[in-house]
């Protein structure tokens, strides 16, 4: 390919970018840090970047790298991969799936997409540009390492130069020390320096303001805040989990949100649950969810429960006809606090490759008043994942759970827990992550189905709720719609 084939199209300039793009693409110092809230389009403004370095500077070695491959895989390398063909440029590339490099031979450019989950194999490499995502993962090793291998020879004008970018949720973390660092430039973004995020997710992040102040100091205005009340505690491992007699499945619907279906392996003996994600996909219609399903469950495992938001009757009918055990979750006063306290009473145990779960699963916290008091209610914030756990193991286990520890009780209450009232979907970027500026929104292309999320939390009703003691074992029948009943006791 010769180098002209790439430098001579101008259309790269004429690219949708943001603010975000542009104060990168000006910076001068050698670290330049971009702290910022969710949707304020700092990854997709940094993937830009690199991929215009990429084509159009000469003789220069890239890193993009996560703590995970896992996490790389999911997050910056399909971003970088994705805009390449949109933008027409990776059919100039050389591409190596396995070692997950790029290489522009009219240019003599080189990038590499890598985790650092042992910054000790690359003290020898050497680098142009560096771009670390979610910065925070990593430790100060990690960063001064990297740091070193930042002396590959360049030319006057195209210094090196080393890029992190993160939310601000730790406020004692590695990249709170960078900032420090007397050579090191922030550059600090919200949602509001996007004016591509969609009318939907504004309003998720503004509503957080109400909701919880570190949450909104951290997600909406990109500040550092220090947060408590975290719900739940994961354990990694990174051996296959062991089999398990028991497993069923969780499904939280979506479609300007994730669909979420997680596998969960049940060992009452240690009081252990294995999760699986399985999907976390944003938007679907109902055939392409019944599809991927039939693609992640196995034929001999469609006879396991599956456990999902009964808000979607319609949609639960559909996926039985499929051919799928599949039961709507029992809601009624308090079942969130409930299936919390539920999940609790076990170990969780997840994998790196449960990238998005993970991250769910991480952040997902309990209010906290503007007094600084932990309330018992979670924020209504990136809580697919949770909720995809929570639905079964409240539905399946909590009678034997009760069995086990008599002394347990559940909470009781007739006070209705609500999410936070949104606008009607719109077109736009469709998922929780950053949005991306150039992407045609999938509900202006597709039909929109009515997301569940949208809708007001039903969590605290017994509509579609199978009444307490009787948890469905086994296939279920079609039922009749049964009438939500706002009096039903959980604890009697």
């Amino acid at each position: 390919m010769q180098a002209s084939s790439i430098t001579d199209d101008r259309t790269y300039q004429d690219r949708q970018v943001t603010p975000v793009y542009t104060r990168n693409a000006k910076a001068t110092k050698p670290v330049v840090v971009n702290v910022g809230g969710a949707d304020s389009s700092k990854s997709h403004s940094m993937a830009q970047l690199f991929i215009g370095k990429l084509i159009s500077e000469k003789n220069k070695t890239f890193l993009i790298c996560r703590k995970t491959r896992p996490a790389l895989k999911l997050t910056a390398y399909r971003l970088v991969i994705d805009l390449l063909k949109q933008y027409g440029y990776f059919a100039h590339m050389t591409h190596n799936k396995s070692d997950l490099t790029l290489t522009v031979k009219g240019l003599n450019n080189f990038l590499v997409f890598a985790s650092i989950d042992d910054p000790e194999k690359y003290k020898s490499a050497e680098f142009n540009y560096i771009w670390m995502e979610e910065a925070n993962d990593f430790t100060w090793e990690d960063f001064i390492i990297l740091k070193l291998r930042l002396r590959a020879k360049t030319v006057e004008g195209e210094p090196n130069r080393m890029y992190l970018s993160c939310n601000p949720s730790d406020i004692e973390g590695m990249v709170s020390r960078v900032l420090k660092e007397p050579d090191t430039e922030e550059i600090h973004s919200t949602y509001l320096d996007n004016r591509f995020a969609s009318e939907t997710d504004i309003a998720v992040l503004e509503g957080l303001r109400e909701q919880d102040e570190a949450y909104w100091l951290i997600y909406a205005k990109g500040k550092f805040a220090k947060l408590k009340g975290q719900i739940f505690e994961l354990q990694m491992m990174k051996q296959p989990f062991p089999e398990c007699e028991e497993y069923i499945y969780g499904l939280d619907f979506g479609f300007v949100h994730p669909n979420v279906l997680l596998k969960i392996g049940i060992d009452m003996e240690h009081m252990t649950l294995y999760v699986t994600q399985l999907l976390y996909q944003t938007g679907m219609t109902g055939d392409d969810l019944k599809k991927e399903m039939n693609l992640v469950i196995s034929e001999e495992d469609r006879g396991r429960e599956i456990y999902a938001d009964s808000a979607e009757p319609d949609r639960i009918e559909e996926i039985y006809q499929e051919g799928f055990n599949i039961h709507a979750a029992d809601k009624g006063p308090k079942s969130v606090i409930n299936g919390i306290d539920c999940v609790n009473r076990f170990k969780i145990v997840s994998r790196e490759e449960n990238v998005k779960f993970n991250t769910d699963m991480k952040s997902y916290k309990r209010k906290v008043d503007r007094r600084g008091i932990t309330q018992e209610d979670p924020v209504k914030f990136r809580d697919h994942g949770p909720d995809a756990l929570r639905y079964p193991v409240f539905t399946h286990l909590r009678e034997r759970l009760m069995a086990l520890d008599p002394a347990w009780t559940l909470h009781s209450g007739q006070e209705e827990e609500k999410k936070p009232e949104k606008p009607e979907a719109v077109s736009g970027p469709t998922s929780d992550e950053e949005k991306a500026p150039d992407e045609v929104a999938l509900a202006a292309t597709r039909g929109a189905e009515p997301d569940p999320k949208d809708k007001e939390e039903q969590d605290e009703r017994g509509g579609g709720a199978t009444p307490l003691g009787e948890a469905p074992r086994g296939k279920r029948k079609p039922e009749p719609k049964k009438e939500e009943r706002e009096d039903q006791d959980w604890t009697a």
